[in-house]
């Protein structure tokens, strides 16, 4: 079977539950979505705000607080919430990827560090993270333990490959810049490599749920694995995967019932979170961003940009400013967008409301280059 290129936008913004607005509990959001980019604390706020009907900003609080979603370095070696229950499975599927890259950075062995004394160090630094510590707290600690001061980017290393979780403390959207971290309850490090090759399919059928049909190329991307590894995770799902051809002739997996909704079905305009997943879930980012825009939205240094997203793909970007929402349209918008755009910054800034009015306002740098059209405040009422 052959899927279309705009059919394939279509099945991602359904399972993505970015067609309609789902009346859902959030963590069973979260779990749906598969995984939330988390590099800034209000971006899994506006993620769901995006995806969930009446969503209450106090409704994440709670399931952070309760530790039914979790907050960690994962896919692509970068800050994701996920379900609490997903967090085992994806942290063993990530194994090799996080040890090679955070182990075998310069940066932990320029400290004097290696990789056996990571792992001769682990499981008492999870007992010491059985409560939460803060970065202090922790690096005093292995610094008793080695005899002498440890580097801060040594902690950063040695802490983004352990399984260690973000504890939520403080406002806004409940992680204070002065971060704490415990030990994930149940995770084996180093996970051995048969436990990392089976957790990997788990790990792909989740992404299948949520981002599918897919490529090879794209699942890779998506958590940062080796292509080898992805084709070996597809073998283990043999009979619970179908193939299809993509537009251009790629082979994509996907799992049999799950939806591909007509590729005429409206998608509504949308004011998407900084670093949302669903814009770099692919390596096919054409899915969702028109080439010609790719270089305004996800910047040389990783950052990727708030954007408006309009028929399912972006049409330019957007910044809170004093007096409402800032967006700017990289092509003519009909008016009909424009009021949809404008309702959805109603929406928007009543969420922020007192918590971060100017949710952003450190990336407005970006916003120097950008080409030329439309640009508009819409204003909270």
């Amino acid at each position: 079977m052959k899927v279309t290129a705009r059919a394939l936008n279509r099945a991602t913004l359904a399972r993505q539950l970015l067609l309609e607005r789902q009346p859902i509990d959030v963590a069973e959001a979260v779990r749906r979505v598969v995984a939330l980019q988390a590099q800034q604390p209000a971006s899994p706020y506006l993620a769901l705000w995006n995806r969930l009907t009446g969503f209450d900003a106090a409704a994440l609080d709670a399931a952070y607080a309760g530790r039914r979603v979790v907050r960690s370095t994962l896919m692509r070696i970068t800050l994701h919430v996920v379900h609490a229950e997903d967090y085992g499975p994806f942290r063993e599927a990530m194994e090799p990827t996080l040890r090679g890259s955070r182990l075998g950075d310069p940066r932990f062995g320029e400290s004097g560090l290696t990789v056996a004394d990571a792992e001769a160090l682990l499981p008492d630094l999870l007992k010491f993270a059985g409560s939460p510590r803060t970065a202090a707290e922790a690096m005093a600690w292995l610094g008793e333990r080695l005899g002498s001061p440890v580097q801060p980017p040594a902690w950063q290393m040695l802490r983004q490959y352990a399984p260690l979780l973000h504890s939520p403390a403080g406002r806004p959207w409940s992680f204070s810049a002065r971060l704490s971290y415990e030990a994930a309850a149940g995770v084996a490090v180093p996970a051995a490599p048969e436990v990392s090759a089976r957790t990997l399919g788990i790990l792909v059928r989740r992404y299948l749920a949520g981002f599918g049909p897919a490529s090879v190329a794209d699942i890779a991307r998506f958590a940062l694995v080796q292509r080898t590894r992805v084709k070996a995770a597809l073998v283990t799902l043999d009979g619970e995967v179908e193939v299809l051809e993509g537009p251009d002739g790629r082979v994509l997996y996907d799992l049999p019932g799950a939806p591909r909704p007509d590729e005429e079905t409206p998608a509504p305009p949308r004011l998407m979170a900084m670093w949302d997943s669903v814009l770099l879930a692919h390596d096919d980012r054409d899915r969702h961003i028109p080439p010609a825009y790719r270089p305004h939205v996800i910047r040389k240094n990783g950052d990727v940009l708030p954007t408006l997203l309009v028929d399912g793909r972006v049409a330019g970007v957007w910044r809170a400013v004093e007096g409402g929402i800032e967006a700017t349209a990289f092509h003519p918008l009909p008016g009909e967008v424009w009021e949809a755009l404008a309702g959805e910054a109603r929406s928007l800034l009543a969420l922020l409301g007192d918590r971060e009015p100017e949710v952003y306002r450190r990336y407005g740098h970006w916003w120097g280059n950008m080409p030329g059209g439309e640009v508009r405040v819409l204003p909270a009422g």
